[in-house]
């Protein structure tokens, strides 16, 4: 999948603006996290990705063996493996992008709330990090939850005097993947040809797929609307009760990361017109976070595009998140600024 894109949009783009061949830019990525249930499959596909040619493999034990099993991998990067805060510096020195998936993951009954105090923890202490050792670096955020955590990461760089808000993006890409194949199958519409824009925020309620929106065009009854919405809501909550209790949507979640990552490089290598969806410091409410489709550039976001026309559905959905996307939000700041 990667190597396709990069041969076509990204390496026309290039040749283009004078590169007398598809000679690639170095870009170093850091996934921290990388030995956890999201982090390997991420590592696999970023090592699969051609506008990488640093892969940093940070977690706090198992990394060289992840590291090593992926380096076998026949693609550009070099990866190397970190392990244990002490190498931690040495994986973020020079990076271009860093991707967290780091943290525990949901089990049965668990809310992405019940996840906060430690995932809120692992995330405070590993932006700190990145604001000491690359405060320039794009920060893809995919602990849970998002919703708290990207707020919270905004606080540990305001405080570092490193905070630039076109750099830190909330990852709620796999809302708008399973929107995507949701729709896809009761559209019959072919999936790769279909876009769903998703909103708001990255938990329960707080996601807002606009169907209104998507295209191709189907027209589908309103009672299917609000069944796909309430799919792609308790997304992660069907996996999780799909593994029974063994694991939760990691291999997805690696996939809409990788996809996500890959919009960002291409971003940053000057390529046009990339539009993903993405929770980031916002004006399109009153709200000082929230997902909406963004424009990505050599800068991270280059700009956060409105809403659009709503269905009165839709416009519903909006009023009804805000309250639990506002206490997310504050949940978050709060927790950074505890001493």
């Amino acid at each position: 999948m990667f190597r396709s894109v990069a041969r076509s949009a990204v390496g026309k783009h290039l040749l283009r603006r004078g590169y007398g061949t598809v000679s690639l830019p170095d870009r170093k990525v850091a996934v921290l996290g990388a030995a956890g249930g999201i982090g390997q499959p991420l590592a696999l596909l970023m090592k699969l990705n051609p506008l990488v040619s640093q892969l940093a493999l940070y977690d706090i034990a198992n990394t060289p063996g992840v590291a090593a099993d992926v380096s076998h991998i026949n693609s550009r990067s070099e990866v190397t493996g970190y392990v244990g805060e002490d190498q931690l510096g040495q994986a973020l020195e020079g990076c271009d992008l860093v991707i967290i998936p780091a943290g525990v993951p949901r089990k049965p009954g668990m809310t992405r709330d019940d996840l906060f105090n430690i995932n809120a923890g692992i995330v405070k202490g590993l932006c700190s990090a990145i604001a000491k050792y690359c405060p320039h670096a794009l920060v893809n955020m995919i602990s849970n939850p998002v919703n708290s955590t990207v707020p919270i990461a905004a606080e540990v760089f305001k405080k570092a005097g490193t905070y630039d808000e076109r750099k830190l993006f909330g990852v709620t890409t796999l809302d708008v993947v399973r929107a995507k194949t949701f729709y896809a199958g009761k559209s019959k519409a072919n999936v790769a040809d279909v876009n769903v824009p998703v909103v708001g925020g990255h938990a329960g309620i707080t996601i807002l797929p606009l169907f209104s929106q998507a295209t191709p065009k189907a027209n589908l009854p309103e009672d299917v609307i609000k069944a796909l919405t309430k799919r792609t809501q308790d997304g992660g909550t069907e996996v999780v009760e799909a593994k029974a209790g063994k694991g939760s949507a990691t291999l997805s979640m690696a996939y809409a990361g990788a996809v996500f990552a890959d919009s960002c490089l291409k971003g940053l290598h000057g390529v046009p017109d990339v539009v993903e969806c993405a929770f980031v410091q916002s004006t399109v409410t009153e709200l000082p976070f929230f997902a909406s489709k963004v424009r990505l550039g050599k800068n991270g976001v280059e700009e956060v595009l409105g809403l659009g026309s709503l269905s009165e559905y839709e416009k519903e959905g909006l009023e009804s998140l805000k309250p639990e996307l506002k206490a997310s939000i504050e949940k978050g700041i709060k927790f950074a600024n505890q001493s």
